[in-house]
């Protein structure tokens, strides 16, 4: 469950914290207060794109945080998979955007997007405002259907991202089979050439470093022994047996001093052992013009090889490698051309037997899918439901053949059609929110958040659609933005967000309606310019009204 919600220097957000409970957490305020701007920072917080247009004006940064509570076994076993400790039963999410970049944290630990993305999943679904509108897409349904499976196909779906790379990989190795034979003797030329010329290099792992060490130390050897003998001569100027001497003596009369004379020694041994190796340094340099030479040489056609053939040892001996298995591609060109058609063969027939295993798959939840949405499409205030899944085949790519459309009559009689074709928008939205409902039993996530579920709806359907939130509510924490009185009158938790000025700016705010309130807001979003005491009446009729329901639906639970 999403407990806590903290935005900071986001459009007109200056800084605000939100405290979630349980059940139905209703938002209202009026257009252009900043609604959608919370649930955006929630988006962005689970990974979402971010602009750097939506820092705030002056700051630095944005930020957004959302802390859940952790109460069940299965995603507190996915998150120690992981690597997350939730030894608490806390686990936050956090994201800084700043202008060059962003950091991401779980539990104050930096994280990629990736998994941001991936933990906050485990946690929370958000329909966003106009979300409806993807169900014009069939590339939709198919998502839905595979979502719907889950783990049942996981496997599967997998396997076929695997076994497509494969098939576009044997493709794309057949396309190299396209020489005539004049082409493939020149090929053959110019590779056989490359591969000379790397092999007679024998160039090593590190020798560039080696050979410029080597070159560096040759090119300044007169300057060195220029400086290393002047060193000896100084070192070798230095007489330490005289102190040492006189110490020695003084030792007789105070034997405080004993621990002086033993560092002068000290000293001395020192001294004479780098005074040795100084001079064998001096007698073994040899300013050598032809080992200098051919040195010289040999960094430079190293040098020559990695700027033709890679930047590294790995580089050049994975190029070689990538030569001689083309040049033996090319020696048996027709023998290879066979076996590459071979392998194209067996790839496409592995896919299509996979595509097939997961067309049948996908035709096995279909009809449970659409079962399920119809029986939340009747409870949403939909008189006739008929809805199936249609299949067409395509070649098999990474998500397989099948393309889905999910086909529907809302009238008796009626032929179904694809959904695009048969609702309008305010159907598309109770439709959408009938799948996020099955979806969101499947894959059981604790709180899902509903921008303007309401668009294009009103009297008695939002009347449903309200008590199907109510019900969602019962058993998931539901977050909605709505501008229906009938949806805030169902409300557990009533927020209103306002926009005041300050300093000369809009900044936006959140507070928690107390009952005493909760009357008011209902009647600015029941009346119009003028609230009388007729709009207020009915403002504390629907209050009462979606209050017995709700009772009665905690008495039959």
């Amino acid at each position: 469950m999403l407990l806590e919600l903290n935005v900071k220097n986001i459009a007109l957000i200056k800084d605000i914290s939100v405290t979630f409970e349980k059940g139905l957490n209703i938002m209202t305020g009026e257009t252009g207060t900043g609604k959608s701007v919370i649930i955006g920072s929630a988006v962005l917080c689970m990974g979402g794109k971010a602009k750097t247009d939506i820092i705030r004006k002056g700051a630095d940064y944005a930020y957004v945080e959302m802390v859940f509570s952790l109460d069940d076994s299965y995603r507190r076993k996915k998150l120690e998979e992981m690597g997350f400790s939730v030894e608490d039963g806390i686990i936050s999410l956090s994201r800084k955007i700043m202008p060059q970049r962003s950091i991401n944290k779980i539990n104050g630990e930096t994280v990629n997007l990736s998994m941001l993305r991936e933990v906050s999943g485990l946690f929370i679904d958000i329909y966003g405002q106009n979300e409806h509108q993807s169900l014009l897409n069939n590339k939709k349904h198919l998502e839905i259907l595979d979502m719907y499976m889950g783990d049942e196909a996981e496997e599967i779906l997998i396997k076929q991202k695997a076994l497509y790379k494969e098939w576009q990989d044997a493709k794309h190795k057949l396309e190299k089979f396209d020489l005539d034979e004049k082409q493939r003797l020149r090929e053959i030329d110019i590779d056989e050439y490359e591969l000379e010329e790397i092999d007679n290099a024998k160039i090593s792992e590190n020798e560039e470093e080696e050979l410029l060490k080597k070159y560096k130390k040759l090119k300044n050897a007169r300057n060195i022994i220029e400086y290393v003998n002047n060193a000896y001569e100084y070192i070798d100027s230095l007489d330490i047996g005289i102190p040492s001497s006189e110490i020695n003596h003084a030792l007789k009369f105070d034997d405080s001093l004993k621990e002086i004379y033993d560092t002068l020694c000290d000293a001395d041994s020192i001294l004479s052992g780098i005074r040795r190796e100084l001079r064998e340094y001096i007698e073994n340099i040899d300013i050598d013009e032809e080992d200098f030479a051919l040195t010289e040489q040999r960094l430079d056609e190293v040098r020559n090889i990695k700027a033709k053939y890679g930047q590294s040892f790995e580089e050049i001996t994975s190029y070689r490698n990538r030569l001689e298995e083309r040049l033996n591609e090319l020696y048996e060109y027709d023998k290879n051309l066979e076996k590459a058609k071979k392998q194209l063969a067996d790839s496409f027939n592995r896919l299509e037997e996979n595509s097939r295993m997961l067309h049948e798959k996908r035709m096995e939840f279909s009809l449970g899918l659409c079962n399920k949405v119809r029986e939340e499409l009747l409870e949403l205030g939909f008189n006739s439901v008929e809805l199936e899944l249609a299949f067409e085949e395509k070649t098999p790519q990474a998500d397989g053949k099948d393309i889905v459309t999910f086909c529907i009559s809302l009238n008796l009689g009626e032929k179904k059609r694809p959904i695009g074709e048969a609702c309008s928008g305010g159907e598309l939205s109770r439709i959408m929110l009938a799948i996020k409902t099955v979806l969101s039993k499947s894959d059981g996530v604790s709180t899902l958040i509903f921008d303007e579920i309401d668009t294009g709806i009103s009297g008695r359907t939002a009347q449903r659609v309200s008590e199907k939130l109510h019900l969602i509510a019962l058993e998931q924490q539901v977050i909605c933005i709505t501008h229906l009185p009938q949806i805030a009158a169902m409300a557990d938790i009533h927020f209103v967000i306002k926009k005041y000025e300050q300093d000369g700016r809009n900044t936006t705010v959140i507070e928690k309606l107390a009952e005493a309130n909760i009357e008011e807001e209902l009647a600015r979003l029941l009346g119009g310019a003028e609230l009388t005491s007729t709009v207020y009446e009915n403002a504390r009729e629907m209050k009462k009204l979606a209050d017995k329901y709700k009772n009665k639906q905690l008495h039959n639970c």
